[in-house]
């Protein structure tokens, strides 16, 4: 990671490459003027300059800030069920996607234009994290250089608007909304916010029922990708009393509402299906009484201006305080409120910018600040990405009223520059942590306290990364702090059991049965205990619950189909998987278990069909690619069968199972046009190689291959070395194959066989 000096290089770099492109660009950062007439060509082509050159400068500060995360990885909070792991996102765009994405059912919440654009990104991109962290990116970017030119045309104001859409890309507190991959829903949400402002301001200026129409698709294009936007119409009330000085009566400001009244209806319909959709995430009231979201939410007022002056201490999660928030500092942030926005209100007729920019920030606040509960948090750097556009704004202008003289302002740009390189940096470090979820988390407890989130966060790395011990005593330090955290709970289950430790596992998860015995998790993460343990008919029981008081349980039908096939019930196994994927169509692991199952039963069509479904949800999938391919042989289609395992090997090189089976087709196959000795030779010396020349099976491949190549006394000794292995593990139907293998060798006969290299399917 580049030193503080290097960012400060590389941003003092832009701005000096800035300021030659428009003369006077930081030296009046926040109040230069155009010598020239306003409406001569040299102003209008000075003016032109100075846009582009900020534009560009604004392109690159952020780039510089935040280019580093187009290399990072997902990370264990959301991401999965917002991307990764969500099998109606990975699939791409369909029309069952786009159902999908205005049911509601994408991370609990209703951002239908969020979800499609996750869905297209896995189109795009698949599941390589970083086409998604670009997109992200790529949007914040066009939000910060679409907000610049917003509001130089709203003031005409070229240095006031190149400050705060510059504070806009690359404040600390902007980290969380661009290197999170699951908040696309922000920098999405405000591409459209601020085309709502663009739109709303050629309106004001000029009224026509076309422009209002406009406005307000723009509008709505922003509720569908995240519903914060529902306080859009009063922010535009606030843009009415400055810039754009409409309120000139009782009259007009009687006109201004009634014009927002549609607007207020579309915010008043996405804030209803948006609150129908939350219901499951919205925190009990019981654990969260009004009196503690209040105080929590005043006190969160005040923290979110303190961290955009100091943005220390910066974390992807603040626990919520409950009832342990200080009376004082919930007094204190009354005050301090009330003060600042009794002093604004007094300032409104000399300084209207004050109005407009704080309570803009406190307007835009209101949903998200915990009145409604939605989540664990007590606060969250991604919900000041819009409200503290108004603090900028009211920074930006107060500061340029505050300073006249050209030495104040001399001072002021250096020291906006200062700020800036300071931001950007500390951004920069910001963003580092969000590389990976291991780094996320031990940032965040190394910055916060009682932790539990941070606590099950780093347990989910550890455990992901085979450290049962430590992720074990992570889930536990997170119990010891929320008990009876039921995520905590289950996570802390699945690695007990991944360690071996079922019993345990298993005696825990019955004493929180008799507690809720109507809970179908529970009864889901029991059956995969004991399924573990070897116990397939307690498995099967625990799944069967599962379901009889969950009807909807794709996850538990795919399992209890696990269960049972080790049970030896095939076709009940086949009946569960297929309900499994009626229920959740794209799910490629139910679609490789139901393509074995179909295999074993001879039924090959219909599992070369399943595994087609499994490569569809799933494209890289070695295993189906190496099964698809046994289907394929049987039918007598050896060239399609060889490509599916070239592809296998394509992702996994040294997977020996695809090894073997190509190396064997191209030795044995009774097409000569199929066969290719050498390359066969070569594949299953590798596959032995890898196996530790103690497999029967790649032994008999093996031979195969050098009998090919007409070497026989060597597939004569490789057969033989074969049989005795055959032999020594008790598998007789083998060993007879191995036999009248070796009778080909003996008079130098190679072998022909369309079949697989050992017995069974």
């Amino acid at each position: 990671m580049p030193g503080i000096w290097d960012m400060a290089a590389r941003v003092s770099t832009i701005l000096s490459a800035t300021t030659k492109s428009f003369p006077k660009c930081f030296a009046s950062i926040l109040g230069s003027q155009v010598m020239a007439p306003l409406d001569s060509p040299q102003a209008k082509s000075s003016i032109r300059r100075q846009v582009l050159g900020v534009c560009f400068f604004l392109v690159v500060i952020t780039w510089l800030v935040f280019g580093q995360t187009v290399r990072y990885d997902f990370v264990n909070y959301d991401d999965n069920e917002y991307v990764y792991a969500n099998p109606a996102i990975t699939s791409g765009l369909t029309p069952q996607g786009i159902t999908y994405a205005f049911s509601g059912r994408h991370g609990r919440n209703w951002h239908p234009l969020t979800t499609l654009s996750h869905m297209l990104d896995c189109q795009l991109w698949g599941v390589r994290a970083g086409g998604h962290h670009l997109t992200n990116l790529v949007l914040h970017t066009i939000a910060v250089v679409l907000l610049f030119l917003v509001l130089k045309q709203m003031t005409g104001a070229i240095w006031q608007s190149t400050f705060v859409a510059t504070l806009f890309a690359i404040h600390p507190l902007r980290v969380e909304s661009v290197a999170w991959i699951s908040e696309r829903k922000d920098v999405l949400s405000a591409i459209f916010f601020v085309l709502t402002l663009g739109a709303y301001f050629h309106y004001a200026r000029s009224p026509s029922l076309g422009r209002y129409v406009t406005m307000s698709i723009m509008f709505a294009l922003g509720l569908l990708s995240k519903s914060m936007l529902v306080t859009v119409p009063f922010i535009l009330l606030l843009l009415d009393y400055w810039p754009l000085e409409r309120c000139g009566g009782r009259s007009s400001i009687k006109r201004l509402f009634l014009e927002k009244i549609p607007l207020l209806a579309l915010s008043a319909a996405g804030g209803f299906v948006t609150l129908w959709v939350q219901q499951s995430s919205v925190a009990r009231t019981e654990q969260l009484p009004l009196i503690w979201r209040i105080g929590n939410g005043l006190v969160s007022c005040v923290i979110y201006v303190k961290q955009m002056i100091w943005p220390v201490g910066l974390a992807v999660f603040y626990p919520h305080p409950g009832d342990q928030l200080p009376v004082w500092e919930v007094g204190l942030a009354i005050v301090l409120l009330g003060l600042v926005s009794a002093g604004v209100i007094a300032l409104r007729h000399k300084q209207p910018y004050l109005v407009t920019g704080w309570f803009w920030y406190l307007t835009m606040l209101v949903p998200v600040i915990g009145l409604i509960q939605v989540g664990s948090q007590a606060h969250a750097d991604r919900y000041t990405y819009l409200p503290q556009i108004g603090l900028y704004l009211l920074l930006a202008w107060a500061i340029t009223d505050a300073l006249t003289s050209p030495l104040q302002r001399s001072i002021l740009a250096a020291t906006a520059s200062v700020a800036i390189i300071a931001l950007a940096w500390c951004a920069h470090i910001q963003a580092s942590y969000w590389r990976n979820g291991e780094s996320l988390w031990g940032h965040a407890l190394a910055v916060t306290s009682w932790n539990f989130m941070a606590h099950d966060g780093l347990g989910e790395c550890l455990a992901n990364r085979g450290h049962l011990d430590e992720a074990i005593d992570q889930f536990q330090m997170a119990l010891n702090i929320a008990p009876g955290y039921r995520e905590i709970e289950t996570n802390l289950m699945l690695a007990l059991t991944k360690k071996g430790r079922t019993d345990e596992a298993i005696t825990h998860l019955q004493a929180l049965l008799k507690e809720d015995p109507n809970d179908a998790q529970l009864h889901y993460n029991l059956g995969n205990a004991l399924r573990k343990k070897g116990d397939s008919r307690g498995a099967i029981a625990a799944y069967e619950k599962a379901l009889s008081i969950q009807g909807r349980y794709p996850a538990a039908h795919y399992n209890l189909g696990i269960a049972l096939d080790q049970d030896g019930q095939i076709e009940e196994a086949i009946a569960h998987y297929q309900e499994a994927v009626k229920e959740q169509p794209n799910y490629p692991e139910v679609y490789y278990s139901l393509g074995n199952d179909l295999l074993r039963k001879d039924r090959v069509e219909d599992a070369i069909a399943a595994y087609e479904q499994s490569l569809k949800s799933r494209s890289r999938y070695p295993e189906v690619e190496n099964n698809i391919g046994l289907a394929l042989v049987q039918k007598g289609r050896p060239s399609e069968a060889i490509a599916h395992w070239q592809n296998a090997l394509a992702i996994q090189p040294d997977s020996v199972d695809p090894l073997t089976n190509l190396a064997w087709v191209l030795a044995t196959f009774p097409e000569s046009w199929i066969r290719n000795k050498k390359q066969a030779l070569m594949l299953a010396e590798r596959a032995n190689q890898l196996s530790g020349d103690n497999s029967p099976m790649i032994l008999r491949t093996l031979a195969a291959a050098y009998a090919e190549n007409g070497r026989f006394t060597e597939a004569r000794g490789t057969a033989e070395r074969g049989l005795q292995l055959a032999n020594a593990q008790e598998n007789p139907e083998l060993a007879s194959i191995l036999e009248r293998d070796l009778t080909r060798y003996r008079i130098n006969t190679p072998l022909r066989t369309a079949t697989k290299p050992g017995p069974g399917p």
